[in-house]
């Protein structure tokens, strides 16, 4: 491992440790770790002169502005000839060395770099001008702030949003809200945004795939030692090889297969000329420079039969068609679907059931219909939600036309509440994910909480559901089996009454003698006199089953769960405790679990170490953190795992 590569390990190690201390509570190392990789850090940014981009050794402040400078390009960009054939970048390659790379999709940026500092950001813009965005790159997850090069340095390379944080980027958008429609489209919002906190949060990635400019700087008429310098100097450089007509199309077949794995949007690749002077002798056409040529891979279309096009309601009330065709295999898989995206484009393709049809994938992965050969046009729009049969209706957005459902409660927009339901702190059932239950409501199979206990009832229909089988749906049917035996705390959290999580429902359950019943029919007064529970909390609460379709959903749980019995009268061992966890936990799976049996158990638990608090519970009593610590000075007794299980009754006890 070089020192680049042990300073990307350390950044990433020391930050984990950081964010788990400061923002989960958790220390995952000792002070004296932490402080020993984060010298040597110190040391090897010394030693390389290099500063990555988010070292705990600098901090950088985020910025706003009100709006985005404008810059002219000093070394204006040309956009790339394209092909699809290998033969053609065979022959466009001839006796010369090539240089093949990703082209990923994402938003061009231009870094300058004076005296070792990044001091200038631009977009790509028109090629000519581009949009000021330096504060924004000094966020981006992998851009150094600081390298060991004097002179002036100029460099272009994508920025990008990976697919894992674009899904996880639309999963934790507010309910309702649209989704982003690809990375693509959120990096280059990301990137454009005013403030640059917003952008630090999204992880954007840059790879670097050209150098402009180096002063002073022999790389011996080479583009490979240009990569080869620049990875040097802690840039991220974007994956390439050296070629020749020899072994071109074999790299081409390497990289085409690499796609279905990559976790970064790209739309072809690249072919640059490894002789800088010859590349540069060549010059420029009008719109292309002649020393690279962009490679998009040839669509395989297949000609097949329209069967069907199915509605599908998504959370944000937008109704998606997909198209359903006799199964074609493309690119060596069988495809039978394809999103149709939108109204407009629906009807742009005149499409009819039964018509002729070409379809394809998308570079190479996502399936498209490139062509209608029959053109019948006869294909009805709904006027119906296929998940609520409320009433649709197709509205024009941005000049598109999409369908959506008009129904405020429709289950589809309400994924978030189900997925709530599932979890593992509230009914806890096992794979019902939120792209599971999707699919479950879309085909209308769950309209309330009690119908994820009833799916048995719809095998046929689970079980051809895409990414499903057979297997899947005996697992699905056994976890819910499972799940039917809850606690009525849990039950009452799962419905995600709004305030009342699991620490307010084990209180309210107890003070109500885990009647079900009664939690019908308790009022705001009784539930805003139980200790710890505030007016507000107890308004929503008694609101929630105010509500004649809340309390049906509600009785109708009941019938499908056996409630496990929890507290009683008696009095309980850890009445009247306040305690604090920090640190790992060995006997109990996480926090959650160990805080549910405090509370299960009489007792409260806090976040941080006051008077009130009675114990603290960690397993390093010798620890020099702020918690520790704050005990040592109030006298508050640290204990461990062991010691509470002894002091809650001797055994480890089950959330």
């Amino acid at each position: 491992m070089n020192d680049i590569e042990r300073m990307k390990e350390l950044v990433k190690e020391l930050n984990e440790a950081s964010r788990a201390y400061y923002a989960q509570d958790t220390e995952i190392m000792s002070n004296r770790e932490y402080d020993a990789l984060y010298d040597e850090l110190v040391s090897l940014e010394e030693k390389t002169g290099t500063v990555l981009s988010g070292s705990p050794t600098v901090t950088v402040g985020y910025e706003s502005v009100s709006e985005l400078p404008k810059v002219e390009h000093e070394y204006p960009m040309l956009s790339l000839d394209k092909t699809k054939s290998t033969d053609t970048l065979v022959s466009w390659l001839g006796s010369q060395n090539g240089v093949l790379s990703w082209k990923m999709d994402g938003l061009t940026i231009v870094l300058t770099y004076e005296n070792g500092q990044l001091v200038q950001a631009v977009t790509r813009g028109n090629g000519r001008v581009g949009d000021l965005i330096t504060a924004n790159a000094k966020v981006f997850r992998n851009v150094p702030h600081r390298i060991p090069f004097e002179g002036r340095l100029i460099i272009r390379g994508e920025a990008v949003i990976r697919y894992s944080d674009f899904q996880k980027i639309n999963e934790e958008l507010p309910e309702g809200e649209a989704k982003y429609k690809n990375p693509r489209n959120l990096c280059s919002g990301t990137v454009r945004q005013l403030n640059s906190e917003i952008t630090a949060k999204r992880n954007v990635y840059l790879y670097v795939f050209t150098l402009v400019l180096a002063e002073g700087m022999d790389f011996e008429n080479s583009r490979m030692k240009q990569f080869d310098w620049l990875s040097s100097l802690g840039f991220d450089v974007v994956e390439h090889r050296l070629v020749t007509a020899d072994t071109l199309k074999s790299a081409v077949a390497d990289f085409s297969e690499q796609i279905v794995h990559n976790d970064f949007p790209s739309d072809g690749l690249v072919l640059l000329l490894d002789d800088i002077t010859y590349g540069e002798s060549l010059g420029n056409t009008a719109k292309f420079p002649k020393n690279a040529i962009a490679f998009k891979w040839a669509d395989e279309t297949v000609e097949t039969v329209l069967r069907s096009v199915e509605w599908s309601a998504s959370r944000t009330g937008l109704i998606n068609p997909v198209a359903v065709f006799d199964p074609v295999e493309i690119e060596g898989t069988t495809v039978s679907r394809a999103s149709l995206h939108n109204v407009s484009i629906t009807k742009s393709l005149r499409l009819g059931i039964g018509d002729h049809i070409t379809v394809y994938k998308a570079n190479m992965i996502i399936p498209q219909i490139a062509e209608n050969l029959t053109q019948s046009g006869t294909l009805i729009i709904p006027d119906t939600c296929p998940v609520c049969g409320g009433k649709a209706k197709i509205v024009s957005t941005d000049g598109t036309e999409v369908l959506k459902c008009l129904n405020p409660d429709c289950q589809a927009k309400h994924i978030k509440r189900f997925a709530h339901f599932a979890s593992r702190d509230a009914m806890n059932v096992e794979g019902l994910s939120e792209s599971t239950l999707e699919k479950l409501i879309q085909l209308g199979l769950v309209h309330e909480f009690s119908d994820v206990f009833r799916l048995d009832r719809h095998r046929s229909e689970i079980v051809s559901l895409e990414g499903f089988g057979e297997k899947s749906y005996e697992n699905l049917i056994a976890a819910t089996e499972k799940a039917r035996s809850v606690k009525l705390s849990k039950l009452i959290y799962s419905l995600g009454i709004p305030g009342v999580g699991l620490s307010t429902a084990q209180m309210i359950c107890k003070a109500l003698d885990y009647d079900p019943q009664a939690v019908l029919n308790a009022s705001a007064e009784e539930i805003g006199e139980i200790y710890g529970i505030g007016p507000a909390i107890a308004e929503s609460f008694t609101a929630y089953f105010q509500d004649e379709q809340n309390r049906r959903q509600y009785e109708n749980l009941l019938q499908e769960v056996q409630l496990i019995p929890e507290g009683g009268a008696q009095a309980l061992p850890l009445e009247g405790k306040t305690f604090v966890i920090t640190g790992s936990l060995t006997t109990y799976d996480n926090r959650s679990q160990l805080r549910d049996l405090i509370v299960s158990l009489g007792g409260k638990v806090s976040g941080s170490v006051s008077k009130k608090t009675d114990y603290l519970i960690n397993n390093d009593s010798t620890s020099s953190s702020a918690k520790n610590k704050k005990a040592s000075e109030l006298g508050i007794p640290i204990i461990t795992e062991a010691e509470f299980n002894e002091m809650a009754g001797g055994e480890h006890h089950e959330s």
